[in-house]
């Protein structure tokens, strides 16, 4: 795939799209924010696609860019405009058995030490050196609501992107991988009090990173704003600026576990789930 354009307006933007997929030219739309969107060539010829482009550029509002939307089918569009629904619990359940569990044990795991003996609950998803199941599951504990919600809702964009593009097993070894060894890497630094599933979060962040740069003819798992973003608040969480107790160790060696596994990923290594 090759990047051919970027356009500030997705309604019209898809029009234009699906006009050029009339002359026989494959192209996608991508957005990071639901706003702005990128325009990528699948197949066909660039030079027709751009002139085409071009020519939409001119007079965007064009009868025939809606007019192909209608030919095409897709008049709905790609994206979630301002009054539709977002079908959240639909879009869940499309999700692998992974992300689902993940996400349900830690919510059930946070509910069991809001409500009960949050000390027992803790020392027995505590990481242990002894115990083999204990390098891991600390992922499933979190302290706080915003602590969970900000790194489900991570787990489930950045997991989601994994699994579609490369399938269930690597994101499994992503998991896994990342998860031990941040976890492993945190308690060597400070000590076994932490719990989260940043470490992981970070590892899915620095594998999307690096798969991106490894490939850049295909559509990128996470935008370079996402990763500023993110490389930014790990810092923060160096110099204590927010006054939060954050497993910081935990989110270092989760990146860089991340990004050691997609440096070793063969390239063009495309496993699409269906």
């Amino acid at each position: 795939m090759k990047l051919i354009a970027h356009y500030h307006n997705p309604r019209l933007a898809q029009g234009a799209v699906d006009y050029i997929k009339t002359q026989g030219i494959e192209c996608i739309l991508r957005s990071h924010d639901g706003q702005q969107v990128e325009v990528w060539l699948e197949r066909g010829d660039e030079q027709q696609a751009i002139y085409l482009w071009q020519q939409f550029i001119a007079n965007p509002e064009a009868k025939r860019y809606q007019a192909a939307s209608w030919q095409t089918g897709s008049t709905a569009g790609l994206f979630n405009y301002q009054g539709q629904k977002l079908n959240l619990v639909q879009r869940f359940l499309t999700l692998n058995w992974l992300l689902q569990g993940v996400f349900a044990v830690s919510i059930i795991v946070f509910i069991t030490m809001l409500f009960g003996d949050a000390n027992h609950i803790f020392s027995l998803f505590r990481f242990s050196l002894d115990k083999p199941w204990a390098w891991i599951t600390p992922t499933l504990i979190h302290f706080s609501a915003i602590h969970l919600i900000f790194n489900l809702s991570w787990w489930l964009h950045l997991g989601a992107q994994v699994s579609k593009r490369f399938g269930l097993w690597s994101l499994i070894c992503i998991y896994f991988v990342t998860g031990t060894t941040s976890n492993f890497m945190q308690f060597v630094f400070v000590d076994a009090n932490f719990g989260g599933l940043s470490g992981v979060v970070y590892g899915l962040l620095g594998f999307c990173w690096i798969i991106g740069h490894k490939n850049p003819q295909q559509l990128p798992l996470v935008s370079k704003p996402v990763v500023g973003f993110m490389l930014l608040w790990m810092l923060f969480g160096f110099t204590d600026t927010f006054f939060i107790s954050m497993a910081n160790w935990a989110h270092l060696f989760g990146l860089l576990s991340g990004m050691f596994i997609a440096a070793c990923w063969p390239n063009n290594q495309d496993k699409r789930e269906v």
